[in-house]
């Protein structure tokens, strides 16, 4: 790793030198079939991510996992047969200059028409949340995109999480928050009304996207927050070295995490929350329609 001097932020350092851009489009579709653009279009086709007539703002913060995700929408339209619009926006929160002016360099690079615009967030969060900045920060954040969407006749917004995100999210509310949650692929916006936040990288592992990143020579962002790392302890990290120890003796960890959140048994569940509303499996446990016995629920 490498680091701008000054910023508080590192950059991948990628093995080879930049590749030319046809090069690079031309290695989603070929080199990353199976493990990057097949997975994107399934991810898009499986939850519905993608429909006629939308008008997509894909949201670029200048991270290996965004820079990606561009490209690949920028093949989906090029290659694929669902009529939609792109619009490519970069929030700057208050980026030092240096990392601002890589930012555009390698949007520019890569033939990425981006839109950006000043949000001044990590002012603001150094003055409110000096000493929990990352929860507040990324309200804003997303509070920020989704306005700018919105301003462009946006119907929906594209987020860069990937499978490892939804894999360390579950995790981290089950060790931390006390709570099974997962990350969905697609929500629609409680405070914004017509917009839907959708990530189409659900199923790409991050191991795929730094191999692209690195062999295609692009030099992303790998953290654009300048305190947070200097205040607070990083549990994400935390939980990927967990994984990582896990998959010593279980090579296939990340695979069942993944899948746990398509197969939740109601019948198991000591209590559960819809719609805003907390429900007890005590509240059904007389309902004839749903017993299971003892042998079902702990063989």
């Amino acid at each position: 790793m490498s680091g701008i001097a000054g910023t508080g932020c590192d950059v991948i350092v990628p093995f080879n030198e930049r590749k030319p851009l046809e090069e690079i489009e031309r290695s989603i579709r070929k080199t990353y079939k199976k493990h990057i653009w097949s997975k994107f279009v399934r991810a898009i086709k499986d939850y519905n991510l993608v429909e006629e007539g939308d008008k997509v703002a894909v949201a670029i913060s200048g991270g290996k996992d965004s820079m990606l995700m561009a490209k690949l929408f920028q093949e989906l339209k090029r290659h694929g047969q669902v009529n939609f619009e792109l619009e490519f926006i970069a929030m700057d929160p208050g980026y030092h200059p240096q990392i601002k002016e890589l930012l555009i360099d390698n949007c520019n690079y890569l033939n990425i028409p981006i839109h950006i615009f000043e949000s001044g967030i990590f002012d603001v969060v150094d003055k409110i949340a000096k000493d929990y900045p990352c929860y507040m920060c990324a309200r804003m954040r997303r509070g920020s995109l989704y306005n700018k969407a919105k301003e462009l006749g946006c119907n929906k917004l594209a987020l860069g999480h990937h499978y490892n995100d939804v894999i360390e999210t579950t995790l981290l509310n089950v060790l931390y928050g006390g709570n099974f949650k997962t990350m969905m692929p697609k929500l629609r916006a409680t405070n914004f009304e017509g917009i839907e936040l959708i990530r189409p990288m659900y199923y790409i592992e991050e191991a795929y996207i730094k191999r692209f990143t690195q062999n295609s020579g692009i030099w992303p962002l790998n953290c654009a927050c300048m305190v947070a790392a200097e205040k607070i302890g990083n549990k994400r990290y935390e939980i990927k070295d967990m994984i990582e120890e896990l998959k010593k003796n279980f090579k296939d960890v990340e695979k069942s995490i993944f899948k746990a959140a398509q197969n939740v048994s109601m019948d198991s569940i000591l209590g559960w929350e819809k719609g805003g509303n907390k429900y007890s499996f005590l509240d059904f446990y007389d309902d004839e329609e749903i017993k299971v016995s003892v042998e079902d629920v702990e063989e």
